[in-house]
């Protein structure tokens, strides 16, 4: 290593995941414990470029691993696509002394990440996305708590819906990845579940499971549909005219990423927050940090980039053997 970390920021950016604070918090604490100043930036990489910072000290993160949300706020920016933002972005870190950048989010945050070492900042990314999407890491922060509030919510609903013997279309979050619709499927006994991986087939994937399910002597139905399946609207009129049931809509939409972290998001926040300070202070830079087989680890960032994922198998094999397919 050429020289001393003394001063590191930290921002979180794209949609925030409970646990990003909790993740927040270890970056600041582990840097107290390591003798380096800690610096929150604020609104992403927006405000890199504005210079929208403060000091992180034990009194600012006190009490943050409870708080849902991010206290460092979240911003999309436009600018920093371009490369004047991300220039001046690291201008920025050069005239406030920064020795290296932790970037919390999702796969457009790794990306800006990538973007702002390119002209010489070292990064660490830390993976925070409520749909598990990030293809490097089996395990991103957030994505156990919108889970868990989730089918808090369609437990309640259920109680309602057996009452009145109706079919439930309840839409949750997941644009390019069904994690959170097989989960949660799984997690409520859903009768059916519908992923963008995989193409709709209405008649075969939610009208013949209702049917089977009535035959069966059920007078309820749970159809759980990932938001980039398509509106859970129209999936409510097609089984309308199927069935002639009159299907009940709940869109869970963004209550999914709030609420106070489970144990598991504000464990894992915490270590992957620690482990980021850590291998930055070693000399490593421009990593991912990541969860193989429960452990943190950390990979190139450019390798983690260009890593996809998709389903688990086994998650879809038992999915499929519990709603009957």
């Amino acid at each position: 290593m050429d020289r001393k970390i003394k001063r590191i920021g930290v921002l979180t950016s794209g949609g925030d995941a409970p646990g990003m604070n909790a993740a927040i918090r270890a970056v600041a604490r582990t840097c107290k414990s390591l003798g380096i100043e800690c610096i929150g930036i604020r609104r992403g990489y927006n405000g890199l470029i504005n210079g929208d910072v403060e000091p992180l000290d034990d009194k600012s993160v006190n009490g943050l691993i409870t708080r849902g949300g991010t206290i460092l706020y979240t911003a999309r920016s436009p600018e920093f696509v371009t490369e004047e933002g991300q220039q001046r972005a690291a201008q920025t870190c050069k005239y406030i002394g920064l020795d290296g950048v932790i970037t919390i989010g999702g796969d457009g945050t790794l990306r800006g990440a990538l973007d702002l070492s390119k002209w010489g900042v070292p990064v660490i990314g830390i993976p925070g996305s409520i749909d598990n999407d990030i293809g490097c890491t089996e395990y991103s922060i957030g994505f156990d708590t919108a889970c868990n509030t989730a089918i808090e919510s369609i437990d309640k609903l259920r109680d309602t819906m057996q009452s009145h013997e109706r079919c439930s279309v309840v839409e949750v979050m997941g644009r390019n990845a069904g994690h959170i619709a097989i989960y949660v499927g799984i997690a409520v006994g859903a009768t059916a579940v519908l992923v963008p991986e995989k193409e709709l087939d209405i008649e075969h994937d939610v009208i013949e499971k209702i049917r089977r399910a009535r035959l069966s002597g059920r007078t309820h139905f749970m159809i759980i549909v990932a938001e980039g399946v398509g509106s859970a609207v129209d999936i409510a009129a097609q089984i309308r005219e199927y069935t002639g049931m009159d299907p009940r809509v709940t869109v869970l939409g963004h209550v999914q990423r709030g609420g106070s972290p489970t144990a598991r998001d504000r464990v894992t926040a915490s270590r992957m927050g620690y482990y980021a300070v850590k291998i930055l202070a070693e000399g490593k830079k421009n990593r991912v940090v990541c969860t193989k087989n429960g452990d943190i680890t950390d990979i190139d960032i450019v390798e983690a980039l260009n890593m996809k994922k998709g389903l688990q198998e086994s998650m879809v094999q038992c999915l499929s053997t519990l709603t009957g397919t």
